[in-house]
């Protein structure tokens, strides 16, 4: 299962920054430009995780949180967690639970 999560960072990132955190992360990292959530006037960087590695959500995070600690000047002043498909107890995706969401949606 991918387990899909955004970080909003205290500042915007340098190419150099962009570059650690790729290389500290064991998911899928794209980097996108935000404004701080409680200053829009502050522009900020985004981090969209995509972890298809980690079992469960909450050590996704928490991995995410590590990757953002290899920058010492780095703060999360905003975490955004989409929906996410229901698991089954041995951590698969329950299919009968996202094909109703799906039906329910379409």
């Amino acid at each position: 299962m991918t387990h899909r999560f955004s970080l909003v960072l205290n500042r915007e990132v340098t190419e150099q920054e962009i570059a650690a955190l790729k290389a500290a992360s064991c998911a899928d990292i794209s980097f996108a430009a935000d404004t701080l959530p409680t200053d829009a006037e502050i522009p900020v960087s985004r981090l969209e995780f995509e972890d298809a590695v980690t079992p469960t959500l909450a050590e996704a995070i928490e991995a995410g949180f590590e990757t953002v600690k290899v920058i010492p000047e780095l703060s999360i002043p905003g975490l955004s967690v989409p929906a996410q498909p229901a698991a089954a107890e041995d951590g698969t995706a329950d299919r009968e639970a996202t094909k109703e969401t799906a039906e329910a949606t379409s």
